[in-house]
């Protein structure tokens, strides 16, 4: 399956946040009101929807027909089943392959993931992530949840041999509360949030946003709640051949940033990543 035959999957919330740019005044009121309150806003019927937003009913039919559905029932219909997705867990989703096929069923999910994750990034918002976590003028700090902390950690330890002033928070409480205090306009954190999304980890993004810090989010298709204050959205699949969420397209998608990171700074990251390797070179010596 190439890039341009793949089937990508985008969510209500994704299709939503898209409309944004393109959208009349009164619907772009509409889609304010839905991602302030996802998914349950999307769930009423059109004529509270719209009283809502401050708009006519028929701008909410004319806003969800822009969304690609065939109408309100359809798009709700597809809201009840994200909400459904959204709940998945280890025990819902149950066992996804056959231990006889395993390594080729295995290869082919991984595969069809990584190339629908791939195939819905875009190029644009890509290059503004870029922009930012190689501004090195700009404070970064990531943080994650229970098993995302992995990717906040991974991508932490390759951004500090490119550039200074970078680093994952302990989601402890008393930490996230304290970076919130010192939080502003210099401060650009990566959050990483999948589906079964964390309280606080969505909490501390919406506070250190209303602080003036730029977030950049990782997520799934269904778009964490912290979507709602995130500036950029890097959604990736998750399905597996296991009952678990699998990391795999969001750690390639971690290296991708890396790699276009690695570029955006070009010879003062290189600079910077031989001074590193010689100062650890004397250390390990010692």
């Amino acid at each position: 399956m190439t890039e341009e035959s793949a089937e990508v999957f985008v969510s209500v919330a994704e299709r939503v946040r898209r409309s944004l740019a393109d959208a009349s005044p009164g619907e772009r009121q509409v889609a304010r009101v839905l991602l302030a309150n996802y998914p349950a806003a999307g769930l009423e019927t059109a004529a509270r929807l719209a009283k809502r937003a401050g708009v006519s009913a028929p701008t909410v039919v004319r806003f969800v027909a822009g969304l690609g559905f065939a109408g309100y029932r359809a798009f709700q219909q597809a809201l009840r089943e994200e909400i459904e997705a959204r709940r998945a867990s280890p025990l819902t989703l149950g066992q996804q392959v056959g231990e006889g096929v395993l390594r080729l069923s295995a290869a082919a999910a991984f595969r069809q993931r990584l190339e629908e994750s791939f195939a819905a990034l875009s190029d644009a918002e890509l290059g503004e992530v870029l922009a930012l976590l190689a501004d090195t003028t700009r404070r970064i700090t990531l943080i994650g949840g229970r098993y995302s902390h992995i990717l906040a950690e991974y991508l932490d330890m390759h951004l500090r041999l490119l550039r200074p002033a970078t680093r994952v928070l302990d989601a402890r409480p008393e930490n996230m509360a304290a970076f919130c205090a010192d939080a502003g306009r210099r401060d650009v954190v990566v959050v990483f949030d999948y589906r079964r999304y964390q309280r606080d980890i969505v909490e501390f993004a919406r506070r250190v946003h209303d602080r003036g810090a730029k977030i950049v989010l990782f997520t799934d298709p269904w778009l964490s709640p912290a979507s709602d204050v995130a500036d950029l959205v890097i959604p990736a699949r998750v399905e597996a051949p296991s009952p678990f969420d699998s990391l795999v397209p969001a750690m390639a998608q971690v290296e991708t940033v890396v790699a276009g990171v690695t570029q955006r700074l070009g010879e003062a990251g290189e600079t910077r990543l031989r001074q590193v390797e010689e100062i650890a070179g004397h250390v390990t010596m010692d």
